[in-house]
């Protein structure tokens, strides 16, 4: 296993944890046009349940 031969310095080990920044996720429209909620791109809808692009939607989850 690796070892450090020296002592890392604040500055050194602060602007490597600068880069660590939580970023936004990125949001896209629901395809259904009653829907046209935002969720997370991949995924079914939360709020109606459907899933994929506009020539092949799919239900894929129950909503209530």
């Amino acid at each position: 296993m690796a070892v450090p031969k020296r002592r890392m310095s604040r500055s050194n080990t602060r602007h490597r944890r600068s880069q660590w920044k939580a970023s936004a996720p990125s949001l896209v429209v629901c395809v259904n046009p009653a829907c046209r909620a935002k969720h997370l791109p991949h995924t079914a809808c939360p709020s109606c349940g459907q899933y994929g692009p506009k020539g092949d939607r799919r239900q894929v989850v129950e909503t209530n």
